[in-house]
């Protein structure tokens, strides 16, 4: 099993009500999943291979909930990255060297029934974490943007956390509003939906834990 360890800031956004039920073990609010996420790693490395500032995400959609698979997913790397960076990460996505079911990666890959070939494209994008703000686009695959979930009465920035001490994905994610239109094989419109925002620190066996339970 090759080493690997990435720290990374997420930004993803799929078609569930705010508080996605997934999160809690609850089926999706409409009965299937749509997704997109992408990352940048500010740290990392895939044995000797420095992963530093690589872009990289990925288009999804389930047609029930996404621990029943038969999923879909459109993988997009940066083109900027190297070869052996872009052949690095697309192993990670795939769960490979990895523990079985350690990481979100490993998870989604378990359920996905078609993953097309990988888009090498330029990757925009811009995150504010603790801000639940967030701007990424891919070249000719997606476009998405997230900001704060707004207090329907008074309009003000609404903040909400969600803490899974045992995720697979991160420790803490910041919930807010986003809106997606995604191109290609894989394609859907997300408008004002759930939308996480995390610092992601995960290596070969998992989470890599900052926070006592």
């Amino acid at each position: 099993m090759t080493p690997w360890e990435i720290r990374t800031t997420e930004f993803a956004n799929c078609n569930c009500a705010y508080g996605c039920p997934c999160q809690f073990n609850a089926l999706p609010t409409h009965g299937h999943c749509q997704a997109v996420v992408c990352q940048e790693i500010t740290e990392g490395h895939y044995g000797d291979v420095d992963l530093k500032g690589v872009r990289f995400g990925g288009v999804f959609a389930w047609p029930g909930p996404i621990h029943m698979g038969h999923g879909r997913c459109q993988p997009f790397v940066d083109e900027a990255a190297s070869p052996q960076q872009r052949e690095a990460v697309l192993k990670i996505m795939s769960g490979e060297d990895t523990d079985p079911m350690a990481t979100v990666f490993s998870v989604f890959a378990s359920t996905m029934e078609t993953v097309y070939d990988p888009v090498f494209a330029p990757i925009a994008f811009e995150v504010d974490v603790e801000g639940r703000r967030g701007r990424y686009k891919v070249a000719n695959v997606v476009d998405s943007t997230g900001q704060p979930i707004r207090n329907p009465v008074t309009g003000a920035e609404h903040r909400v956390r969600i803490d899974l001490p045992h995720g697979f994905e991160y420790e803490i994610a910041e919930v807010g509003s986003g809106s997606s239109t995604a191109k290609g094989p894989v394609a859907f419109t997300l408008e004002n939906s759930y939308a996480q925002f995390a610092h992601l620190h995960l290596n070969n066996h998992g989470v890599v834990r900052h926070r006592s339970v």
